[in-house]
C-alpha cells in the first residue's frame, strides 16, 4: 500500500478508548501508515498492550490512563499526550454506550449517563485538542464514532439516540466554527459491529439482524478503523461536518427506523458503536 496518499506519517494521533475494539483497530491501521500513537484507556493493561503493538509496528506510542468522562480528565489527558509525543495533530474518540428503557420508564440518571458516555466526552476532548491546536496555529483532524440510532428513531433506548444525533450536530457545529483554523471534524455512524462487548450475544444478535441487514452480516472493528483513516488523511481533506455511514446498506433499508423491536429489546443496529474506555 503507497502511505504516501495519506499524508499522515509522523503525525500525532490521540485516540481515546484505544485499550480494544475499534479504537484498537483504528491505532493499529493509523500506525500503519505513519502515525504516533497515544492510547487512553480506563484499564492500564489494555492501553499499554495497544501501545506496545503500535511500537511493534515501528512507530512511536504512549499509554495513558484516564476516564474522560470526569470533568477536567479530558484537559488532562490531552496535555499529558502533547507531553508524551511533543504535539498533537488529529484525535479520534470511540467510547460509547447505551442504556435501554422505554420513555416511560426511563429516569434521569439513564438520560445523564447516555449524554455523559457518548456526548459530553466528546465535546470537552475536542474542544481542549482544538484549544491547543488554534494556539499553536496548526491545523488538525478530529474524528468522533455516532451511530446510525443518531440517525433514526430508537425505541427504547432514547436517550442513547438523542446522544447520538448531538454528536452529528455538534460535529457540524465545529467543522464550522473551526474551518478558518483548518481544523476538520467529521463523524462515523457504525451499523452493526463486532466489538469486544458483543461476543456474549453474539448467536442471538446474529439471528435477529441476520435478516434485517442487507449484507447480511456485522460489519467490522477494522472497517470502523479504515473509515477513521479515511476522515483523518489527506484523502478527506475537503471533507468536514460529516457523517459517514458504514452500517452495511442498513439506513438505506430503514432510514426511519427498524420495522419493530422485541419489548425485551435486541441489541440493535446502533449497539455497535458501542466501546468502552
Amino acid at each position: 500500500m503507497d502511505t504516501s496518499l495519506f499524508q499522515l506519517e509522523g503525525k500525532s494521533v490521540l485516540i481515546v478508548g484505544g485499550g480494544q475494539g475499534v479504537g484498537e483497530s483504528t491505532a493499529k491501521l493509523l500506525a500503519r501508515v505513519g502515525c504516533r500513537i497515544a492510547v487512553v484507556d480506563v484499564v492500564q493493561e489494555r492501553a499499554d498492550r495497544v501501545a506496545a503493538a503500535v511500537a511493534e509496528l515501528g512507530q512511536p506510542a504512549t499509554s495513558i490512563v484516564g476516564n474522560v468522562l470526569e470533568d477536567g480528565q479530558a484537559k488532562d489527558v490531552v496535555e499529558r499526550a502533547e507531553r508524551e509525543l511533543g504535539g498533537l495533530d488529529a484525535l479520534v474518540t470511540t467510547i460509547g454506550q447505551a442504556s435501554f428503557n422505554s420513555i416511560l420508564d426511563m429516569t434521569p440518571e439513564q438520560w445523564d449517563h447516555d449524554h455523559r458516555k457518548n456526548l459530553r466526552h466528546f465535546f470537552f476532548t475536542a474542544q481542549a485538542v482544538a484549544r491547543s491546536l488554534v494556539s499553536r496555529g496548526k491545523s488538525g483532524s478530529m474524528v468522533c464514532i455516532s451511530s446510525v440510532g443518531g440517525m433514526q428513531s430508537t425505541p427504547n433506548h432514547a436517550s442513547y439516540g438523542a446522544a447520538k444525533a448531538g454528536l452529528i450536530n455538534v460535529v457540524r457545529t465545529m467543522a464550522v466554527e473551526w474551518a478558518p483554523h483548518n481544523i476538520r471534524v467529521n463523524a462515523i455512524a457504525p451499523g452493526s459491529i463486532a466489538t469486544p462487548r458483543i461476543p456474549a450475544t453474539q448467536e442471538r444478535v446474529e439471528r435477529t439482524q441476520q435478516s434485517l441487514i442487507p449484507t447480511k452480516r456485522l460489519g467490522t472493528t477494522d472497517e470502523i478503523g479504515k473509515a477513521a483513516l479515511f476522515l483523518l488523511s489527506d484523502l478527506a481533506s475537503y471533507v468536514t461536518g460529516h457523517t459517514l455511514l458504514v452500517d452495511g446498506g442498513w439506513m438505506a433499508a430503514y432510514l426511519l427506523g427498524i420495522p419493530h423491536i422485541p419489548p425485551a429489546g435486541i441489541l440493535d443496529a446502533t449497539a455497535g458503536a458501542i466501546q468502552p474506555q
